[in-house]
């Protein structure tokens, strides 16, 4: 989840522990659920102490512990000019309860890495098994759009507090704690019956899409001959609402000579597009190729990462005659509408 998702997240989960009496508190665990992220300020120094990566040792246990101890006794100083009453009203505010916001805080940025399919250690750097529900997308538009319409609101309630109420502020973070809440269990419902599915379909992983009911599940099969993937899509509450589509290729065909098969144009295609374009290679990806005259349509798409019925990929043009691969578009495009994206 991007940054700003975590805040408001750590927001909301303080707002629920702590109450608005103490938004000292809720000012402390909102800071700490985006803490763990400032660990992109140690890039230069990941190559060499690999704990020190994105997603590493700030993204476990033990890292959001130290950075609750630290916090506690600094966060309380950054608080003070924004408190009333500071200091009779900070002092109320012990060491203790800061470290426990903080620390709620940062385990609830832990989770929710982890509840999306980006990996996170949360036991690092003891063990560095790493955990990933693949209940939701790291990179989300519409929850990304919802965290901006919260971040607007929220801005602009507190700073406008002779127009706006404290009750108002009140009922308006139950609002969202409601709908944050209810979105985190209708993934997390989401990802348990397409993982029954899975299981009972053979597949081997479940892929979360931009909609919170809409998932695909996938098996790969990658030796250094043959690629091969299967696939389905699968709606909460619906089921299957497609059939099961399979991409079978031959990675080193041979390189010359007339194509004259949609299956020949895919295995001639395959090598190329996918050192064309590395995001396939990386990511559960398919095929599909068309005869139109000449020549074979060919588009090699990801099926991992597709959102807003686009996904990366590359088009690509295999002459029949020839057998000659061309490019011919590619990045972020439209796959065939029976790929179900």
């Amino acid at each position: 989840m991007d940054l700003f998702t975590h805040v408001i997240f750590a927001y909301l989960l303080s707002f629920v522990l702590w109450g608005p009496a103490t938004p000292w508190y809720i000012a402390a665990g909102a800071m700490a659920g985006g803490l763990p992220d400032s660990d992109v300020l140690f890039y230069p120094l990941a190559k060499r102490f690999p704990l020190l990566r994105h997603h590493g040792i700030t993204h476990s246990i033990l890292g959001a512990t130290a950075v609750a101890g630290a916090g506690s006794v600094i966060v309380p100083y950054i608080l003070a000019p924004f408190i009333p009453g500071t200091p009779t009203d900070l002092a109320a505010g012990t060491t203790l309860r800061f470290f426990v916001a903080m620390l709620l805080g940062g385990l609830s940025h832990v989770f929710l890495d982890g509840f999306t399919h980006f990996s996170v250690p949360p036991l690092a750097p003891f063990s560095h098994r790493e955990f990933a529900l693949h209940a939701d997308r790291a990179i989300n538009l519409g929850m990304t759009a919802l965290t901006v319409a919260t971040l607007v609101t929220l801005i602009w309630e507190n700073r406008n507090p002779s127009v706006v109420p404290v009750s108002l502020w009140i009922e308006t973070a139950w609002v969202l704690v409601v709908i944050y809440g209810g979105y985190l269990v209708a993934r997390g419902l989401g990802r348990w019956r397409a993982g029954e599915a899975r299981a009972s379909g053979g597949y081997s992983a479940v892929i979360p899409t931009g909609n919170p009911v809409v998932w695909f599940l996938v098996d790969e099969t990658i030796t250094p001959e043959r690629y091969h993937l299967r696939y389905r899509r699968y709606v909460l509450g619906k089921g299957y609402t497609m059939p099961e589509r399979t991409v079978d290729v031959a990675k080193s065909p041979r390189g010359t000579g007339p194509v004259l098969t949609p299956q020949e144009a895919l295995n001639r295609s395959y090598a190329p597009a996918m050192q064309k374009n590395g995001f396939l290679h990386s990511s559960y990806h398919f095929g599909e190729a068309e005869r139109k005259g000449a020549f074979f349509e060919v588009v090699w798409y990801s099926i991992e990462f597709a959102m807003l019925g686009r996904a990366p990929g590359v088009r690509v043009r295999v002459e029949a005659e020839s057998g000659k691969v061309q490019f011919v578009g590619g990045n972020f495009l439209r796959p065939p509408a029976a790929a179900g994206i």
